[in-house]
């Protein structure tokens, strides 16, 4: 794909997951979470030439600067990946991420493990997570999921799972049943007594 057809692809992606996107002029200029994706193309096209490696981790560093996001120039991130609001999020190194994901501000996709191996989480396509849940370690998020809010995962989730909680639990998800949205809040409501 073309890089003018990446771009109009993300802001595409933009308007789709987010109801307060007015146009693509806006949002080229305005989303931070936009803007750090791109400087992640570039800086992970970067990190793919060692001699470059250097220069890919600086740059990524300056648009972490810019946007409040973090992303390792070594992650590796699907089409159409959409970060909303952004401030906070953090993206290891080791990390993969499948196509049309979104991802609320917030967010790690962490490692627990000081190694020189894959210490990061693998999230299947199409994968909502919401702010400030924390992923960790090398498991495996299957496609079709929702992460909740502040969820803390430890372990895997298969396919089309809803995952909420600390430390997170998973329940299956019929898509093709279920008509609420991917992740209710009211699943994750805490009352407050005085």
């Amino acid at each position: 794909m073309s890089f003018f057809g990446r771009l109009k692809e993300d802001l595409e992606a933009a308007r789709s997951h987010d109801p307060a996107a007015r146009g693509s002029f806006e949002n080229f200029f305005a989303y931070s979470g936009l803007h750090a994706i791109w400087a992640h193309r570039l800086t992970h096209k970067m990190w793919k030439t060692p001699s470059l490696r250097f220069p890919a981790r600086l740059v990524s560093q300056f648009a972490r600067f810019l946007t409040g996001i973090e992303i390792h120039p070594g992650a590796t991130i699907g089409r159409r990946f959409f970060i909303d609001h952004g401030m906070g999020v953090v993206i290891g190194e080791t990390s993969e991420i499948g196509d049309d994901v979104m991802m609320y501000h917030g967010v790690t996709l962490g490692g627990r493990s000081l190694a020189k191996v894959k210490r990061h989480p693998t999230i299947g396509d199409r994968v909502t997570i919401g702010a400030g849940a924390k992923v960790l370690g090398p498991i495996t998020i299957g496609a079709d999921s929702a992460i909740g809010a502040n969820a803390v995962v430890v372990k895997d989730a298969p396919a089309e799972s809803i995952i909420t909680g600390v430390p997170a639990t998973w329940r299956h998800r019929d898509s093709k049943l279920e008509t609420k949205p991917a992740v209710d809040p009211a699943e994750y409501y805490i009352e407050y007594r005085i």
